[in-house]
């Protein structure tokens, strides 16, 4: 199908991966400069778009919807969607694209580094050695470990499996909670458990579930509560789904020994924020996918979206 006369606006810079797919193919609407698109110039463009390359610095709901009546598709270069108002897009018929699979290796070795990073405080040990602390190491305490612990992960999609996979070549023991059991879960040596079950018993906590009315604030103090002392905590899904101060309280009276954080709430995480000023944190900012292959290949399949959505056949990955 012909979709040269398809107009396609982009919320932000996209990659070259992305230019190659859609260049010559659509009406392309490029912003290759930093941060957002102007507010009069974004409305400008929406005004007649077919379809938005969405890079996940936008809020798609009815107030943007209603400045693109032309709009058929909003793909985004993201896992996540939270940021999107589902029930207005479909009352609008406009179709929702985002790009799970192909970032799922990139999520879990930075999630499998913060937990590495939980047992043997490899960040701080360079704080100190960047100090002039190199003798002073038993200042340091010791770390702990992976081999024979247990490792529960909230979560158990395909990141969750990953990691899993991961954390079993370390010979821990693993533990997974899901709304239902997985009938694969003997392939990847996981046992299902209740949440509070799990809570109990994991001395490593990894959370790799998606945001929804469900998760928000699932980690609130009463969680915490029910974990082991001295658990160990990394949150790579969404911030919101634990209670920031409650996560603080946490760490600072040892009933978490760390964590490692690749996403907060708020976000950003501003430089003076309590949490930060805590020796046994370590906050990376949201960079779980941020590799030269992972952000291609999200590029591509976002890109991909679009085209299949505009010429009326099913996208590579919708959101329904």
């Amino acid at each position: 199908m012909d979709l040269t006369g398809k107009k396609v606006v982009c919320s932000g810079k996209i990659r070259p991966a992305a230019l190659a797919c859609l260049q010559g193919k659509v009406d392309l609407v490029t912003w290759q400069e930093r941060g957002r698109v102007p507010k009069d110039e974004w409305e400008r463009r929406l005004a007649d778009a077919d379809a938005i390359y969405s890079t996940g610095n936008i809020r798609v709901d009815e107030t943007l919807l209603a400045l693109a009546p032309k709009l058929q598709v909003v793909a985004q270069a993201s896992v996540g969607y939270d940021n999107f108002d589902l029930a207005a897009c479909r009352a609008r018929n406009v179709l929702v694209g985002n790009t799970p699979g192909v970032l799922v290796n990139a999520v879990a070795d930075l999630a499998y580094g913060l937990l590495l990073d939980t047992a043997r405080g490899i960040v701080r040990g360079h704080q100190h050695v960047a100090s002039g602390l190199w003798g002073a190491r038993k200042a340091l305490g010791l770390g702990v470990d992976l081999y024979g612990k247990t490792l529960g992960i909230v979560g158990m999609g395909d990141i969750g499996t990953a990691i899993a996979r991961r954390a079993e070549t370390s010979g821990m023991r693993i533990l997974y909670h899901n709304r239902h059991r997985r009938l694969d879960d003997a392939a990847f040596h996981a046992t299902y458990a209740g949440f509070d079950e799990l809570l109990a018993a994991a001395d490593f906590l990894v959370v790799a579930v998606t945001l929804n009315p469900s998760t928000q604030g699932l980690f609130d103090a009463a969680a915490f509560a029910r974990m082991k002392d001295g658990v160990r905590f990394v949150n790579i899904s969404r911030g919101k789904v634990v209670d920031t101060e409650a996560l603080y309280d946490a760490l600072r009276s040892g009933k978490v020994a760390a964590a490692g954080l690749d996403v907060t709430n708020p976000e950003p995480l501003p430089g003076d924020h309590p949490l930060l000023g805590l020796p046994n944190v370590t906050v990376t900012p949201h960079m779980a996918s941020a590799t030269e292959e992972t952000r291609d290949a999200m590029a591509v399949v976002t890109a991909q979206n679009i085209l299949a959505a505009l010429a009326g056949e099913d996208m590579p990955s919708r959101v329904r």
